[in-house]
């Protein structure tokens, strides 16, 4: 078995469900999935001993996740969209401060009876950097309805704090106090050509 387990593949190979988990590291961590009904699920390495994941309702469309490559990374928004006014004020007022939180996404699907096939399989990690409301325009005589959101990046550059446009020894071990990977960046600035071992 792999990353992802067998019977997990073999659904994805046909008309599946499949089933997307958010889970926000916050004080206390927030667990979400993006359908009805709540479901009590274990995320791999992350939440060992599970926990209920609530039922954010429909995925309306699902942001394009990116990777740090070279110190840039998008940001992604995920939303909650048909909120009535009243109860995103006390959603608002009951957040917990999610600047810098972790934030992971994970990918399982569901049989028949809408339960996950497997645990919940990691996919992508990002950082929380801060949440935003808005509300669309509304005709006479409908209900007024707001959208929260919730912007995460890849790595650490969160709306104060940009990337990192220069690898540094400093700068890595700021990161991972024991990673040589940067130990030899100022040897290459200078043009000294490394040798690399022949295996």
């Amino acid at each position: 078995m792999g990353w992802v387990p067998d019977n997990v593949i073999e659904e994805l190979r046909g008309s599946h469900q499949l089933g997307i988990f958010l889970r926000i590291g916050t004080t206390p961590s927030l667990h979400m999935w993006f359908g009805i009904n709540d479901i009590p699920v274990n995320f791999d390495s992350i939440d060992p001993s599970g926990t209920v994941y609530l039922g954010g309702g429909k995925l309306v469309g699902v942001p394009t996740l990116e990777v740090l490559v070279n110190g840039t990374a998008d940001s992604v928004e995920f939303t909650l969209s048909g909120i009535d006014p009243t109860t995103a004020a006390k959603m608002i007022d009951s957040l917990p401060a999610v600047r810098g939180a972790l934030v992971q996404m994970g990918i399982t699907t569901l049989d028949q009876y809408y339960q996950p096939m497997s645990n919940v399989i990691p996919i992508w990690t990002g950082t929380a950097s801060h949440v935003s409301e808005s509300s669309p325009a509304t005709p006479s005589g409908q209900t007024v309805t707001l959208a929260l959101s919730l912007a995460v990046v890849a790595g650490e550059a969160t709306r104060s704090r940009g990337a990192r446009s220069v690898w540094s020894t400093p700068h890595q071990k700021a990161i991972s106090p024991t990673d040589k990977f940067c130990d030899g960046v100022s040897r290459l600035a200078r043009g000294v050509q490394p040798v690399w071992p022949n295996f």
